[in-house]
């Protein structure tokens, strides 16, 4: 915990004794570092103001301003989040281009997934859109020709805002033969610290990377290194085949210690060069709650760190766990500037979905740097509006420099954007609008290809269905946010859309339930 950020606490005194003292959760910022903390004071904690009027505890213990009873752990949260300026309203006249990374991470949605089950209040900063759209599939035509991604729009009014329009760009990454795929090289990286002793966190690791191991084969490399107070390995070179030997290690860990991050990293990086697999998947997979409070640990330190050793054709993808000492910040960091991608962990089910059922966009990329830049028509478009992406923005001149470093697309991964957008009385049925380009890299290539596409107004009679369940999940996460641009936003306004689109899908009814938690 720590100790500079001010907490603030709402408890009753009466008539010179105290009431049950009411855990609530404040938010607040760290300005400099830029992120969200919070903060629940402990059901059974008296505040020193309370002692100073008369409340007696004996025996009692100060934690941070509070008093507990002896032996009692404090109930608290020190989740970091990087903090989010929403995406306004430009001028299309003025800033005609918008350019951005596309962005393949979930982890935000299964993260507030957690909390609103948890009945948590949601910290805004943890919400990014774009993660909690692309948590799900769509019904995107299958890639052909040479580009290895489908690129599709949609386009009608908006439901927040009925006198603007909604944009859907969504692009579908080809499917891969799992049965004939490539070898893999492959490092768990497991930290093993003291903060993963909780069923969640470790626990919930050893069971997530079993069941990654019933995928592999005899022609994979399988690696483990451990972190806590220094760095260990405890598997090394194994064949994907010998499942009992790589389980049998897995389920031997055990937590305790502090978290040299940096040194567990560098680690499991020398590993997975050592076994190198030329033209196959090398990875290295993190499973940590974050806090990595030995040697390097700052999120430019991690970032400046993780650069260097992508070079070496070596990608990262993170997986999150636990509750309460998330630190968000530094694992997207992580897997941002690792090319890779970043989940959040939060059940058996979700690790079957990253790890088994996604395995191929979670561990395969087909694209590298990938780029969306729209280039809309001030004469047709008055102003727009990109929905989430906000640490994904590039400025414009980074597109097609190709030292510039975006996001990467894995196998069978869908990514979706939104826009917002004001049109001119000029623009009507058919009438080109905007023009969407992608630029994009082969996995081991280093020079980017450009593909276009035109976008036309709009000419549908009815909402498409991409659109109406993308649009739902982004007027979810606006509420959530409190967004300023969420219009006439509404739960039973979100139901109203989901009426409108296929939920025979598993996970879109886990949304559904979720607007319904929200609804109530």
């Amino acid at each position: 915990m720590k100790k500079t950020i001010a907490l603030m606490t709402a408890c009753m005194v009466m008539a010179g004794t105290m009431t049950a003292c009411n855990p609530i959760k404040e938010a607040f910022n760290d300005v400099n570092n830029k992120v969200s903390y919070f903060y629940t004071p402990p059901e059974n904690a008296v505040s020193r103001d309370q002692v100073t009027q008369g409340f007696k505890m004996e025996a009692a213990e100060e934690y941070d301003g509070y008093y507990m009873p002896p032996n009692t752990m404090p109930n608290y949260s020190v989740e970091e989040y990087n903090s989010i300026t929403e995406n306004r309203f430009l001028s299309a006249a003025e800033n005609p281009l918008s350019t951005f990374s596309v962005d393949v991470d979930t982890a935000s949605y299964s993260n507030i997934r957690r909390m609103i089950r948890n009945n948590q209040m949601v910290d805004p900063d943890a919400v990014r859109i774009e993660e909690m759209i692309n948590y799900f599939s769509y019904d995107y035509p299958a890639p052909t020709g040479d580009v290895p991604f489908s690129v599709n729009t949609e386009l009608y009014e908006c439901p927040w805002n009925t006198e603007n329009e909604l944009l859907l760009v969504g692009l579908q990454a080809e499917e891969i033969d799992l049965s004939d795929r490539k070898p893999m090289n492959i490092v768990f990286l497991i930290d093993v610290s003291g903060s993963m002793m909780d069923v969640n966190k470790l626990p919930l690791v050893q069971k997530a990377f079993a069941m990654l191991s019933e995928n592999l084969n005899k022609n994979d490399r399988i690696s483990i290194v451990t972190y806590a107070g220094a760095e260990e390995i405890v598997l090394q070179g194994a064949y994907g085949n010998e499942y009992a030997k790589i389980t049998d290690c897995i389920y031997s860990l055990t937590a305790g210690g502090s978290t040299a991050g940096a040194a567990g990293i560098n680690c499991a990086y020398e590993l997975a060069e050592e076994y190198f697999i030329e033209g196959g998947n090398n990875r290295v997979i993190l499973a940590t709650d974050g806090d990595l409070n030995v040697g390097i640990s700052s999120e430019e330190d991690l970032k400046r760190l993780i650069e260097k050793k992508r070079e070496n054709g070596v990608n990262l993808s993170v997986l999150g766990f636990g509750t309460g000492n998330l630190k968000d910040d530094r694992l997207e960091a992580l897997a941002d500037n690792g090319n890779g991608n970043y989940a959040y962990i939060d059940s058996l089910l979700e690790a079957r979905k990253v790890l088994v059922k996604e395995m191929g966009g979670t561990l395969f990329t087909v694209a590298k740097d990938v780029k969306i830049q729209a280039e809309f028509d001030p004469e047709y478009v008055e102003s727009y509006r990109l929905i989430g992406y906000e640490n994904r923005v590039l400025a414009n001149e980074d597109f097609e420099n190709d030292q510039v470093d975006a996001g990467e697309i894995g196998a069978g991964h869908s990514v979706t954007a939104l826009y917002e957008l004001v049109l001119t009385d000029k623009a009507k049925e058919g009438e080109r609008i905007l023009n969407v380009a992608l630029r994009y890299k082969e996995p081991d290539g280093t020079k980017s290809k450009l593909v276009e596409y035109p976008v036309n107004a709009a000419n549908s009679e009815a909402m498409p269905e991409n659109l109406a369940f993308a649009a739902a999940v982004a007027e979810f996460g606006m509420l959530l946010r409190d967004s300023e641009y969420a219009g006439s936003a509404s739960y039973q306004q979100i139901r109203n859309l989901l009426d409108k689109t296929d939920m025979e899908n598993e996970y879109r009814q886990e949304f559904s339930e979720l607007v319904n938690i929200a609804l109530d």
